[in-house]
């Protein structure tokens, strides 16, 4: 039974898959109140709670208490509500790097009511098209110095209408800073039920046709209560770093909700290279970091130049599997402990993990506490310890899809099938074995093979082409091309840079292939259907 709804547009509500195909929530330990806007909880009552003159951000050459930023947020969801008509349920796209003002922004909208899409800097217009079209977005706010995109994809939309923007340094010198700037510091924030959707968060999928994953305010909770308070066991002392986007829900937790819960303070990074981490990490003396093994990888190696990191207490590796010779190192080097996790889109955050005091090598750990997993086979029974088969999952979150027939892909007898192979070992641990479908996994970026190739098959020169994921040992795996050229066009090292900024152009740039092959013919079936496995094999080259 949902819980009572402050929406005026109940948009959200009306896409949520049919209760028949939600998964099943263990919800047991994680009681909310009817009523709940997670924004306030994060900001108002931690200052209520005397966490006021705390560092809650850190960014563009500043730090920003709790007091800061709920004055801030309460300010901006003012102008939004007063002078952008933001009602409750109304989706709001938020466009921008990590900086403090993003966060800002999400605060605020959530604070209003609205339904939040949080989107990275590097997506194209098309991507964002596609987006607020499932999402029937209206409103949006953007750092003004990436408007370009997105005032593109206004164009193309016939559901966006205002675009706004904020200013992402410190200067508060944008539209939405000046509209904001007289506004009160106190917000009555809207009566949000625990079940209104707060976030959608989308996910490219296989196909590169967008999943919207519907979460509640509760479990924007629930998984700072589950698992930062159990794993990372967090302390208002400390400080956060990573380099994922705002806009994965991974990068939401670990650099926003994660702290803010708990009092403690997050240091944000527009550019999170390793030696710009490495920078932070020093300067700011962080505690937990969120990052994937290829940056890890990188700091092993800065430390040999004299990088200090020993203000870490946690590194929390995620994204791609972490290799055994780099958790080793990192162990060896630092001392310190290295946390593998599996985490999903649709479940929101980490929900099997290895804790502080029960971990090791080559293993993603134990389902963190109220969550359950099982390795099945494709009747969905158990298989035994040792077997590599389908992970599946449940626990306080899981899959619910915006409008999408995709969802009973997803959720079977009530468990959230991941997408992932692994294995069960005889002490309870789970393994990564292999992802079970065709996404390639890059540096932790999630890249739907399909968008790259309807990327490359409008350059002028392609006129077949079949992408699969390369193995790689610094990224894990790499985007790898293999294309047929049109009559009369001949290979040439300059025409794969061609092709490589056209992907560039094309789609999210982290997206492009990082090797292209060029073949008289792709493998294929009698019926035309093109075999990516036979690319995969190397003997096929």
């Amino acid at each position: 039974m949902l819980s009572p709804s402050a929406h005026v547009d109940d948009f959200a509500r009306k896409n949520l898959p049919p209760v028949e195909e939600w998964p099943d929530f263990l919800l047991e330990g994680f009681d909310y109140p009817d009523y709940l806007n997670a924004a306030v909880e994060l900001t108002d009552r931690m200052v209520e709670k005397g966490f006021g003159d705390n560092t809650a951000l850190i960014g563009n050459g500043r730090r920003r208490t709790y007091k800061e930023l709920t004055d801030w947020s309460n300010r901006l969801a003012h102008a939004l509500v007063e002078n952008y008509g933001l009602k409750p349920g109304n989706r709001v796209l938020i466009r921008s790097a990590n900086n403090p003002a993003m966060i800002a922004c999400w605060l605020a909208a959530t604070k209003a009511g609205a339904v939040v899409v949080n989107t990275m800097p590097m997506l194209r217009s098309g991507e964002l098209t596609k987006i607020i079209d499932k999402a029937e977005i209206s409103l949006a706010l953007c750092d003004t110095r990436i408007m370009d995109e997105l005032t593109l994809a206004a164009k193309d939309s016939r559901f966006l209408k205002t675009v706004v923007g904020f200013d992402g340094t410190a200067n508060h010198d944008a539209e939405l800073d000046r509209v904001a700037l007289d506004k009160p510091v106190r917000f009555e924030a809207v009566r949000t039920g625990r079940d209104d959707v707060a976030l959608l968060g989308f996910t490219s999928g296989t196909t590169g046709n967008p999943k919207a994953t519907m979460h509640f305010h509760r479990d924007l909770l629930i998984i700072a209560d589950a698992y930062a308070k159990e794993v990372l066991q967090v302390r208002p002392d400390d400080v956060f770093v990573g380099s994922p986007p705002i806009a994965f829900t991974f990068g939401l937790g670990g650099l926003a909700i994660f702290p803010l819960r708990f009092g403690a303070a997050a240091a944000l990074l527009e550019h999170a290279t390793p030696p710009n981490m490495v920078d932070i990490i020093e300067t700011y003396r962080a505690t937990i970091c969120f990052t994937a093994p290829t940056a890890y990888r990188a700091m092993l190696a800065a430390m040999d130049k004299g990088a200090d990191l020993s203000s870490l207490r946690i590194a929390v590796s995620a994204g791609e599997t972490l290799p055994g010779p780099v958790y080793e190192s990192w162990v060896e080097k630092t001392g310190k402990p290295i946390l593998d996790g599996i985490g999903a889109t649709e479940m929101l955050h980490v929900f099997i993990s290895n804790r502080l005091d029960d971990r090791g090598p080559g293993t993603t750990g134990r389902p963190v506490t109220g969550y359950e997993a099982r390795i099945v086979d494709d009747a969905m029974n158990e298989v035994p310890r040792g077997t590599v088969g389908k992970l599946a999952v449940r626990g306080p979150t899981g899959c619910r899809y915006l409008a999408d027939d995709r969802q009973r892909n997803y959720v079977k007898q009530g468990w959230n099938l991941t997408g992932d192979a692994f294995y069960q070992d005889e002490d309870g641990r789970f393994h990564f074995a292999a992802r079970a479908d065709d996404m390639i996994i890059s540096a932790g970026y999630n890249i739907a093979g399909p968008e790259v190739e309807a990327a490359l098959l409008t350059h002028p020169h392609v006129l077949e082409c079949a992408v699969i994921g390369a193995p790689d040992e610094t990224r894990g795996q790499i985007v790898e091309a293999h294309v047929v050229l049109k009559p009369g066009i001949d290979p040439s090292d300059a025409l794969t840079l061609e092709l490589q900024m056209h992907v560039k152009a094309t789609i999210a740039p982290y997206k492009y292939p990082r090797s292209v092959k060029y073949t008289a013919a792709l493998p294929k079936t009698q019926t035309g259907k093109i075999q990516r496995f036979q690319l995969k094999n190397p003997t096929n080259g």
